[in-house]
């Protein structure tokens, strides 16, 4: 189900999204409407990244386990070689 939504736009981004909507011959409700699901679901993901950054701070905190850089790197440097190497293994 969809509402109305009421959006006051400055008269310069307006025009700006309506020079967009008339050049892919679409509504500027469709432009908006795109516009916004895109940055919705970019900052979802953003904040979903986040808390894996949280969640992987606190459990090296709690455990002390992790991989180097150097590990990292030299694991990730095999990725699509023929002999690609297994993820290093986590350690104190």
């Amino acid at each position: 189900m969809t509402s109305p939504t009421p959006l006051k736009l400055d008269d310069e981004l307006k025009g700006r999204v309506q020079n967009l909507a008339e050049g892919r011959r679409r509504s500027s409700h469709l432009i908006m409407r795109e516009a916004i699901a895109q940055y919705v679901e970019r900052e979802e993901k953003r904040k979903a990244l986040r808390q894996d950054t949280v969640n992987a701070w606190e459990e090296f905190q709690a455990t002390g386990l992790h991989a180097t850089a150097d590990e990292v790197g030299k694991w990730l440097s095999t990725w699509g070689m023929d002999d690609e190497s297994a993820a290093p293994e986590c350690h104190k």
